[in-house]
């Protein structure tokens, strides 16, 4: 059912009511109660939820063939060899964009393997020196600009110490457990296409795109996309890739009905990234302990490359610059900081401070394909300032929540820092600590808008490091669906203790070898810590949103956790054992 077919014509030319009242919350029956999910029986007991399993009657199955490297192109495919083993399986190739198809799915995935030893790639060395992030994302062309600046009326106090300190995240994938996956059917007069994609409207919009080149004098396909749950979506992942890739498939498969999934290195290798992303802190301490002349500078590719968004003649499909007739593929950009920011989101500083600078750097080169991942860029620098945060209360010999607190005013950012902490009994009492617990701290509001978010946790490090215990306060404002609110916190908390301990993207110069479980480890579910929720509800205030509020919190609070463990800080994600024995040298 549409709008239109409720015939609203009438009340459509009713005057808008100017004076309509508000419901009191004290009369709220939906607002502020659990919704139970509906959604949750077949996702629990492995009935079909999600597009992975989406089985329409007559459909082929592809598997797609990429370099390691964006930058790859292939050279030669010894495709006579490859059809006296697959016969039956067909080769669909424009370019060096190349997919198999086959009547069933264990056939492509065969097909594929074998396929992938017949063929030569040229990989130019374009990557950047995974070992010296810090060089790379400093001399890269950059354009410069200050994000925020304040200076204060009266004169400075003089400062007593003058504290530095580098934090650097590597490029992380989506990692989603489910693949991404696609179908399209291409005809005559209709290019349909079920998609995961978090934007439809605009995969469309660049998939026409490409249409208007391939028809300029028209009779071009009408492209209609149906939307289907995907199984995990963090962001700018490879759903919009897939659905354009199983587009240009379907065209070569000539009116027959494909389904592509992508494998797990497809997914590690060839879609969008979150940067890698470098912050210098600096800032001075005066004779009382308190902070001023901070500064924040960001080194960072952009966050967005999402369909919709691209310059004339170029598209941000991974399979747009591999055709025969490429399109160019245009270097992220970032949300404005009016819509929360990109790679400077979360980076103004939300103490109370007398002087201030926030400059970010964003890269205008981009080896390694990056865009939207969960909280931009608010996840890195959150972890830099709540880490510095630690820093300056031990240099000012201050408690890390007494200092926080000393140089906070807004009074929903201090309940949430007082409540995280007061909820979590392990928080005091310290009695039963074995060896290698440790305790860490931080706060952020999402966006310097939304959630007001604080986070306490329990670490054990031992061979590796363990989050044992989150405790969590937030305040969203208005509360609707507490159960809602609750899964977002610990979503949030959850992946970022697997950015935070575990992930990272391996390459050489000339390819991105991260290709499986065993070199890109994710949190496994019986490493989950135990998360505690509290929500500050606000009934009298405007709701804020609760997504992506724990992910900077958690991280700092984590690394602040290790340090209190171990005596090491470490400024370089993840925090494994290899960067833990680095930084304590």
């Amino acid at each position: 059912m549409t709008y239109w077919d409720l015939h609203l014509d009438d009340q459509a030319l009713e005057p808008v009511l100017q004076d309509a009242l508000v419901k009191p919350p004290a009369q709220h029956r939906l607002v502020g109660a659990a919704i139970p999910r509906v959604d949750l029986v077949k996702k629990l007991f492995g009935g079909p939820s999600f597009i992975q399993d989406l089985d329409l009657p007559d459909m082929h199955h592809c598997r797609i063939l990429r370099a390691p490297n964006r930058a790859g192109r292939m050279v030669s495919i010894d495709e006579a060899s490859f059809y006296k083993k697959f016969p039956d399986v067909e080769i669909l190739r424009d370019g060096s964009f190349t997919g198999v198809l086959a009547q069933r799915e264990d056939q492509a995935v065969l097909a594929i393997a074998h396929l992938q030893n017949l063929v030569t790639w040229h990989l130019p060395a374009t990557l950047p020196n995974a070992s010296d992030l810090h060089t790379f994302l400093t001399t890269t062309p950059s354009e410069k600009r200050v994000v925020d600046e304040v200076v204060a009326q009266e004169p400075r106090k003089p400062s007593a110490t003058h504290v530095e300190a580098w934090y650097q995240r590597p490029y992380i994938s989506h990692a989603s457990i489910g693949p991404s996956c696609a179908l399209a059917q291409w005809t005559d007069h209709k290019l349909e296409i079920w998609s995961h994609s978090q934007g439809i409207y605009n995969l469309k919009s660049d998939i026409e795109v490409f249409l208007k080149r391939e028809f300029p004098e028209g009779g071009a396909p009408q492209v209609l996309i149906h939307h289907v749950e995907g199984a995990g979506c963090y962001g700018h992942n490879p759903a919009d890739d897939v659905a354009f890739d199983a587009a240009l498939l379907a065209r070569l498969a000539q009116g027959r009905l494909i389904r592509l999934l992508w494998s797990r290195a497809d997914e590690l290798r060839c879609g969008p990234s979150g940067s890698a992303h470098l912050v210098k802190l600096e800032a001075d301490l005066t004779k009382d302990g308190c902070i001023d002349n901070w500064t924040h500078t960001i080194w960072s590719n952009g966050y967005t490359a999402r369909p919709g968004r691209s310059a004339p003649g170029s598209l941000s499909f991974v399979a747009a610059a591999e055709l025969a007739h490429p399109f160019e593929t245009p270097v992220s950009l970032d949300p404005p900081m009016s819509a929360g920011g990109g790679g400077d989101r979360n980076a103004i500083p939300l103490y109370d401070l007398p002087n201030y600078k926030v400059v970010y750097n964003r890269l205008l080169e981009m080896p390694i394909r990056t865009s939207a991942i969960r909280a931009l860029g608010g996840y890195a620098n959150v972890w830099a300032i709540e880490s510095f945060m630690d820093e300056l209360a031990l240099s000012a010999q201050q408690d890390p929540v007494a200092f926080r607190l000393k140089h906070l005013s807004d009074a929903r950012a201090r309940a949430v820092i007082q409540k995280a902490v007061e909820q979590a009994p392990w928080w005091h009492d310290r009695s039963q600590d074995e060896e290698g617990v440790g305790r860490g701290f931080a706060y952020a509001r999402y966006k310097n808008t939304g959630a007001w978010c604080a986070v306490a946790v329990r670490i054990l490090a031992g061979t590796s490091v363990r989050v044992t215990d989150i405790s969590v306060a937030a305040d969203v404002g208005l509360v609707i669906n507490p159960d809602g609110v609750k899964s977002q916190m610990e979503g949030g908390a959850v992946q970022s203790c697997s950015w935070t301990l575990k992930e990272e993207l391996m390459f050489t110069n000339e390819a991105l070898t991260t290709s499986s479980w065993e070199d890109y480890p994710i949190l496994k579910f019986s490493e989950a810590p135990a998360v505690n929720v509290a929500l500050i509800n606000q009934p009298n205030e405007p709701s804020v949103g609760a997504g992506e509020a724990t992910q900077g919190p958690t991280a700092a609070a984590i690394g602040n956790a290790v340090y209190n463990a171990l005596g090491i800080r470490v400024r370089t994600l993840p925090l494994n054992m290899d960067n833990i024995l680095k930084s304590s040298g």
